[in-house]
């Protein structure tokens, strides 16, 4: 094809072929139109075009990102991919939003030329980008409205996950919780042995109840949640379903066995309340039984008005007393168990026992009342009537008044005899019925004794279940006080052991004696080494409430108070072992009262002592722990047997005369602690604080060693005062004690002190004099020994020398001889002590039984023996006729001289007399009215002395035997 092309020089010339109309200004047309301004409309509206397909593109790749998204199966992992779509999608928006703006820009900018343009006519390529943009902007705004729907629905399902793993989660939780209390409410198997004990297990009971309440409320909750989410069409209804209904049954299961539980323990508490009001009518009843005495009852008065007494008494029984065994049994059969089986049944035999006891005592006082009324019948015939009876001859009438009086003397011995048996009966039947309720109490002793410690182990159970363990809880731990932590041993003390030891092993030992109350005593002598750790507590008791004090605020003893639904603080519970190591002495008091002739009496004796001795422990390990100042080991000291305040003056040989006088007048006060090894001299602080704080405190001043120490009964002018003298009288003490009473005890502590070295240093010197005797020959016997030559006496001799009753183990078996003149004594080579100046105290010119002029003199003269008691040293059992039979330790009494050393003597004890040979006889201690004087001195070897204002020649040794 052939176009023409025509050149044109002008544009009037291009004028003649186009019309203006289709020409451009710059051609001389009227087209209104611009080449730069289309270019950039047409580059903005592909650019435009171009953003709203990446757009598109974008929403489109995340909507498939959502709609392939696996929902996560926790709650954390579902709130984070909850969280990032949201982040996704507000930034998708944020495009979304950035692209519609930048269309509508573009439209506005096509819009503005037809705006300002002075012709009316829009050419056609405005109109199409016009169009172009609009169509854009309508594709935006579809793709927005698609996505938002989109995205609602997947934010919805979103959110439902969210929920469910919430619910599910919860579910979880309180599920465990509810499987917990479930089996706890499982344990709860106890009826209860006592009505303190059923009390505390519905105290229990409830206060487990307040506490899974949360758990419970929370089930409930958690379940409306999940019938809300039903009702709000949850994608899940099939899974949550299930889980509400399962919640539902726990808390219905829960409350069920709670109601279950609280109807038995109701039960129990009303059966148990039903024995107790049975007991208590019978403890009355004894009490009734024993406060009647059967002397006062013997008149008409005394046995109608007792008799009243029990009638009406008996008539109280119907409404406390258990009326028939069997309706008990079929009443609370879903509570009877063994043991509350044999409860109630040992409960029925003593309101039977007692019942029998009442009508026996009731038909004793009828006839005792029945018996006064009977009018008295005159006996023996009046002797008138014997006068008027006719009688054929005075012969006939001696037999016959012989035959009646015969048969008056007769009938007068019957029936007195028969007086006298029906007294004897009836006082046999009055001592029965004294046994039987004697018996009666023993058991209420026992039962008392048994509740008690019944409750005495259920409340250290609480304290150490509701206090010390929950100081170790995580859940408390926030409540604790800084000065709490790591302090519960010294809170506590050594509770724990004290509760194992009553609850596994001295409560079944008791439980094993209620069927002989009187016997009780052998349980507490078999366990009374395990009772030593009450000294350890009461130890630690002034440190435990010193920390009490300062921690009682503590929100922590608060809450475990309400959670135990206790009246009283702790305080008040960590005393009760302090309480109950002195009730047992009151109880057993009480059973010794009405067992003194019951075979355990010696054991319950024996067993009252060591109590108290173990409570007078406690109290001297108390004042013992508050000494100061002492720089050694007070366990070095031995035992602590006596502790006392005394006023105290010195007289010491050493030091200045105005000081020693001064000391003399002025008495200082110390607190004195006597061991086994010594005495120790205490200055009595100031008491302060409250409580355990408020016991005194003892600064240590000085200590007297026991082996260096004597001592002096009696001091002239004071009955309270001693001597305790030290290193021969180098140092004097006297000691004034607050009671005549005291300072006799103390002697008597300090002189079993003194004895048992005396022993000590007699068997020490008998194991040396042994050992030489293997090594060495035996020495010749001396002319103080009537016996010379002798082989016989030689045999003895060496026989002598293990005598444990002899001072030393050569000591000489010579006889005691008449008292020598005055100042003969203790010869330069004797082991003799300085004996006190005063009156209180011997000297060794007084009353030498041991020596005699003729010892001195080295001749041998006859036996004499002093008047007085003597200690049997030997046995003796053969002999003549007269001859006494006396073993070793039996103390006799001299009544006279005979020949050929024997003596005829009177037995102290059970005062038969007889022929004993002199060589078998000691003087016997303690007998002189002189003052005594005992000491242990560092002298000698050994030379612990016992004197009775006495003292020994060199020439011979009296085998003493020590008397307590």
């Amino acid at each position: 094809m052939k176009v023409p092309v025509i050149m044109l020089s002008s544009v009037p010339d291009l004028h003649g072929y186009i019309d203006k109309s289709q020409l451009t200004e710059d051609l001389g047309g009227t087209l209104d139109y611009c080449h730069s301004r289309w270019l950039c409309q047409r580059t903005a509206i592909e650019s435009f075009a171009l953003m709203v397909k990446q757009t598109a593109q974008m929403l489109q790749s995340f909507g498939t990102e959502l709609a392939e998204t696996e929902l996560p199966n926790d709650v954390q992992s579902t709130s984070s991919v909850l969280c990032a779509h949201m982040e996704k999608k507000d930034k998708a928006k944020e495009d979304l939003w950035l692209a519609l703006k930048e269309g509508h820009n573009i439209l506005e900018s096509l819009r503005e030329p037809q705006a300002e343009g002075s012709e009316p006519g829009v050419n056609q390529d405005q109109l199409d980008n016009q169009a172009t943009v609009q169509r854009l902007l309508a594709q935006l705004n579809e793709t927005e409205a698609a996505f938002d729907e989109f995205w609602a629905k997947h934010q919805q399902k979103l959110e439902q996950c969210l929920q469910l793993r919430h619910f599910e989660q919860g579910f979880r939780e309180v599920k465990a919780v509810l499987d917990t209390v479930s089996q706890k409410i499982a344990t709860f198997t106890d009826i209860g042995n006592s009505l303190a004990h059923v009390e505390h297990l519905l105290r229990d009971l409830a206060s487990f109840e307040e506490r899974s309440s949360v758990a419970v409320e929370r089930a409930q909750a958690l379940s409306l949640d999940g019938e809300q989410l039903i009702e709000n069409k949850h994608y899940a209804v099939d899974s949550i379903h299930p889980k509400c209904q399962e919640l539902r049954h726990l808390c219905d299961q829960f409350s069920a066995e709670i109601a279950r539980r609280r109807g038995l323990l109701s039960k129990s508490l009303e059966l148990h309340h039903r024995l107790e009001t049975s007991m208590k009518w019978c403890d009355e009843g004894i009490y009734l039984l024993a406060s009647q005495p059967v002397d006062k009852c013997q008149s008409q008065d005394g046995a109608e008005a007792a008799l009243q007494e029990i009638e009406k008494f008996l008539e109280t029984g119907t409404e406390n007393k258990i009326q028939e065994l069997s309706t008990i049994y079929k009443e609370y059969e879903s509570i009877l168990n063994q043991d509350l089986m044999e409860h109630v049944r040992k409960v029925f035999q003593k309101q039977a026992s007692m019942e029998e006891v009442f009508h026996r005592r009731q038909a004793s006082l009828k006839k005792l009342a029945a018996r006064q009324t009977r009018p008295v019948q005159p006996v023996a015939p009046r002797p008138e009537a014997l006068a008027k009876s006719p009688c054929p001859s005075p012969g006939i009438r001696r037999g016959s008044e012989n035959c009646s009086s015969e048969g008056v003397l007769r009938r007068g011995p019957y029936r007195r005899a028969k007086s006298e048996m029906s007294e004897s009966r009836q006082s046999r039947g009055s001592a029965g019925e004294e046994e039987e309720s004697l018996a009666i109490l023993r058991r209420h002793v026992m039962s008392e004794l048994l509740d008690t410690e019944r409750a005495y182990v259920e409340e250290l159970l609480c304290v150490l279940e509701g206090y010390a363990a929950e100081m170790d809880n995580p859940l408390m731990a926030h409540l604790l006080s800084t000065g709490l932590h790591s302090k519960k041993d010294v809170l506590f003390g050594n509770m724990e052991e004290i509760y194992h030891f009553h609850n596994r092993i001295f409560l079944r030992e008791l439980e094993n004696y209620t069927a002989c109350p009187e016997l009780v005593g052998r349980c507490f002598l078999e366990r009374m080494e395990d009772f030593q750790i009450y000294e350890k507590y009461c130890q630690n008791k002034p440190r435990s409430e010193s920390l009490w004090r300062q921690c009682s605020d503590c929100p922590f003893f608060q809450e475990c108070q309400r959670k135990l639904d206790h009246k009283l603080s702790l305080d008040s519970y960590l005393l009760k072992p302090v309480q109950r190591i002195t009730k047992y002495q009151l109880l057993l008091k009480e059973m010794l009262k009405y067992s003194k002739n019951c075979e355990g009496a010696e054991d319950l004796q024996e067993a009252l002592s060591s109590i108290l001795g173990i409570l007078k422990a406690v109290n001297d390990s108390m004042h013992l722990i508050a000494i100061t100042g002492y720089d050694g080991n007070l366990g070095d000291l031995g035992k602590l047997l006596m502790q006392g305040s005394f006023s105290v003056w010195t007289d010491h040989k050493r030091g200045h005369t105005k000081v020693k006088e001064l000391a003399r007048f002025k008495p200082m006060q110390r607190h004195l602690f006597l061991h086994e090894k010594a005495v120790l001299f205490c200055k009595k602080r100031e008491e302060n604080g409250e409580g355990y704080e408020k016991a005194p405190s003892y600064s240590y001043k000085q200590s007297l060693n026991m082996a260096a120490v004597g001592i002096t009964e009696n001091v002239k002018g004071d009955a309270k005062k001693f001597e305790i003298w030290y290193n021969a009288r180098e140092e004097v003490y006297i000691v004034q004690a607050p009671t005549p009473e005291i300072k006799a005890a103390w002697v008597n502590e300090i002189r079993k002190v003194l004895t048992s070295q005396l022993q000590a240093c007699r068997e020490a010197s008998q194991h040396r004099a042994l050992e030489q005797s293997h090594s060495l020959p035996l020495p010749a016997p001396t002319s103080t020994s009537p016996s010379r030559g002798n082989p016989r006496n030689i045999k003895k001799l060496e026989e002598r020398k293990t005598d444990p009753l002899s001072l030393e183990g050569y000591g000489s078996s010579a006889p005691l001889s008449k008292p020598p003149e005055k100042g003969k004594g203790w010869s330069k080579t004797s082991h003799s002590l300085e004996a006190p100046e005063d009156d209180g105290g011997w000297s060794s010119a007084e009353e030498q039984i041991n020596s005699s002029d003729a010892e001195e003199d080295g001749g041998v003269g006859p036996k004499k023996l002093v008047l007085g008691k003597y200690t049997v040293v030997a046995d003796h059992e053969k002999g003549g006729p007269d001859a006494l039979v006396v073993r070793s330790g039996d103390v006799v009494e001299l009544v006279q001289e005979g020949d050929e050393g024997l003596w005829y003597v009177r037995d102290s004890t059970t005062g038969k007399e007889g022929w004993v040979p002199a060589s078998s006889l000691s003087v016997h201690l303690g007998q002189s009215s002189s003052a005594q004087c005992l000491s242990s001195s560092e002298s000698s070897p050994g030379s612990a002395v016992l004197s009775n204002s006495s003292s020994c020649s060199e020439g011979g040794q009296a085998p003493f035997n020590l008397q307590a």
